[in-house]
């Protein structure tokens, strides 16, 4: 019997992304215009191209260990309670795995604290910087 934990969520994208009209977004490798598109209809201000200070959210594409060398240099430019998504392939065409996301983050000095379902291709891991360190 199926129940309403195993139910697909009806939440949009965004919002299971935690994406707020005056958030400032950064979007980095992630070829994905139906995604941009959301974005700009959702946020007060575009959508930048490039890490900038205090970010409240950053989306990095990511399909190699080699990428995820990017996420200190992320981080620095998060404001202390934003998140970096790092989106990735999923299912057979994964290049990363999960624990290779986590691994980079701990380097980081990030931690996980969610995945979500980008799109039927990819998936998202949220990386915070800890609450003792903010």
């Amino acid at each position: 019997m199926r129940s309403e934990r195993d139910a697909p969520s009806t939440r949009p994208l965004l919002d299971k992304l935690g994406v707020k009209p005056a958030d400032l977004v950064c979007v980095i490798r992630v070829d994905d215009d139906a995604f941009r598109a959301l974005l700009a209809a959702r946020l007060a201000s575009p959508v930048r191209a490039r890490p900038v200070k205090n970010a409240a959210l950053i989306f990095f594409g990511a399909d190699s260990l080699d990428g995820l060398e990017r996420l200190p240099a992320l981080r620095a430019s998060l404001r202390p309670n934003g998140a970096i998504w790092v989106v990735s392939r999923k299912g057979k065409a994964a290049t990363l795995k999960d624990t290779d996301v986590m691994a980079a983050a701990k380097h980081a000095g990030l931690v996980d604290n969610k995945v979500v379902a980008f799109s039927p291709t990819h998936t998202a891991l949220r990386l915070v910087i800890p609450l003792a360190l903010r």
